[in-house]
Parts: C-alpha cells; structure tokens; sequence
C-alpha cells in the first residue's frame, strides 16, 4: 500500500520546527520513521503534513550532568548509537540492554529514542526503561519548554501528554551508583517481534550486600502504558536480598491486570509477567553483587 498524499517539510532549526507545528493543522513528526512509515503505508494515521526533523540540528546527542547525575539524550539519537556507547554501556547498562532487544539493528539504525517514546507502543522496551528509571521528558513549544515526569507522560492507547503543537527535544536519566544491578527481560515469538510481556529492572544494594537500598521494576505489554509493580518495589526496599525475597516480590505481578487480545489471553501475559520479574531480579541481583564490565554490541 502506499501512504495518502501529505505535504513535506524540512525545517533545519528547532525554533522552524516548532513554528511549523504551531501553525500547521492535522501535522505528524517523523524521525526514524520505524512506526510511522507502516502506520501510513496501512493508513491507519493520515496526517495532512509531515514535519522531517532528520536535518534539525541539536536534537541528537548524549550529555553527562555530573553535579546532578543525569544522562541527557536528545531526542533526535538514534537508538543504535546508544546501544553502541560505551560510557552507557558502563554507567547505564540497563539502556543499552533493552534497546538491544529493539526489532534488528537496521531497525535500531533508524529509529530515534524521541519517537520510541512519543509513540508509545504499549510493548515498548524504552518506553519500559524510562518508567522504571523515572525519567523526565523535555516537550518544547513556541510557548515554553514543559518538563513532563514519564509517571505522567502515557495518556491512553498510542496517547501521550504532548499537544499538537509540541516537540519531544530530550530526555533526563537520573543515574545509578556504579555497581547497581539491572535487567532488561522480555518474552516475543521470535528475536526482533513485539514483546508480549517486557521487564525492565533496577537494583541498588547497601554497602554490606546484605539488604536491598532500593528497587525499581517496570512492566511493558500488560495495558495501554507501562505498569510500576510498585508493591514489589516496596516489599523489597530495605528488605534482606534473598531469592525467597525475590520470588514473593515477583508474585505480586499476578495481582495486575492485563489486557488479553489474539497474541496472548491475560492470564497468559500475567504469568510472563511473573516469570519475567523474577528472573530479571535474580539477574539484577547477581550483577550487583558480582559486577563485570558490560560488553558494547
């Protein structure tokens, strides 16, 4: 199928970009075009402009704010360049670990972390790591530039917090201590397909490895958005770091609820979601108790 006809702009600036979409009706940002392309090609979206950001200087990029631990990722960053760095891979790992999971690397060549997120599949597997990792997006306007907690972000089915008129430019990363425990485990019929069920997971010990400081796990393919398994969240922190720990923490992901469709019933997609928080929590665990040195893809 081919798209219905739209018409094309190539703004070279954020401030061309953003007065584009303030003035324009009916316009759709593309990127990577990983979701979008199919998604006209099908006509399930049919926007009457599309606003190329691909020439738009100072949307891409990786920034370390030291004094406040953060990572800054521009939008515009396309997905294999944060699976291939190697300051992330070291102090972020969980990052490039689940974008590893992202359809295949020409997918990942293409596709940018801003419209991952803007997209908000509800099988994502950055959409996952930017709940569990609490992240902060940076949506600009002629208005303003609107800083919007990921906890807030998700609206609905494909359905954000941004307005018309708004361009997703960056998103905050607060670090972890060298050394924290993560995991990124998803379950898809094949390498590369949509994950039915997704875990991302982080995990801080104390100094004695003897208890668990502070853990942070998300859920992805459950609903619409993504899903803090909060409970376990709590059961955990401050709590001894045991396996018995571990497995009651992850029980508690069969008190959600799910969604059933034709790829999987919701009882099914719960049972992933057990299984998937259990062993990303025992890998976590490992990690942190025996660091190594993550490998770059």
């Amino acid at each position: 199928m081919k798209p219905p006809p739209f018409h094309y702009h190539d703004p070279r600036t954020v401030e061309d970009t953003l007065h584009l979409l303030s003035e324009l009706d009916d316009a759709k940002v593309i990127a990577g075009g990983q979701s979008l392309m199919p998604m006209l090609n099908m006509r399930l979206a049919q926007p009457g402009h599309l606003v190329d950001i691909n020439r738009v200087d100072g949307l891409a990029g990786i920034g370390w704010y030291e004094p406040e631990q953060v990572v800054r990722i521009g939008a515009a960053t396309r997905q294999r360049t944060i699976e291939k760095d190697p300051d992330l891979a070291r102090r972020y790992p969980l990052l490039p670990e689940a974008i590893s999971h992202i359809g295949h690397f020409q997918t990942r060549n293409r596709g940018t972390v801003g419209g991952s997120l803007a997209h908000l599949d509800a099988s994502a597997e950055l959409v996952a790591v930017a709940s569990a990792a609490e992240a902060t997006l940076y949506a600009a306007s002629t208005r303003a530039v609107r800083a919007i907690p990921m906890a807030d972000f998700p609206r609905g089915h494909l359905t954000t917090d941004l307005t018309s008129d708004e361009l997703l430019v960056a998103i905050d990363v607060p670090l972890w201590p060298d050394g924290h425990g993560y995991a990124f485990e998803e379950f898809a019929r094949r390498h590369g397909d949509f994950a039915l069920v997704a875990a991302a997971v982080l995990l801080e010990l104390d100094t004695t490895h003897r208890s668990i400081r502070r853990c942070r796990v998300s859920l992805v393919g459950l609903g619409p958005a993504p899903i803090r398994l909060t409970k376990a969240e709590e059961l955990l922190n401050g709590g001894v770091a045991d396996d018995d720990a571990l497995r009651s923490a992850a029980a508690l992901a069969r008190n959600l609820s799910a969604v059933g469709d034709d790829a999987a019933p919701a009882e099914y997609r719960l049972a992933l979601a057990e299984t998937l928080v259990r062993r990303g929590l025992r890998r976590a665990l490992r990690r942190a108790t025996q660091p190594t040195t993550p490998e770059v893809n």
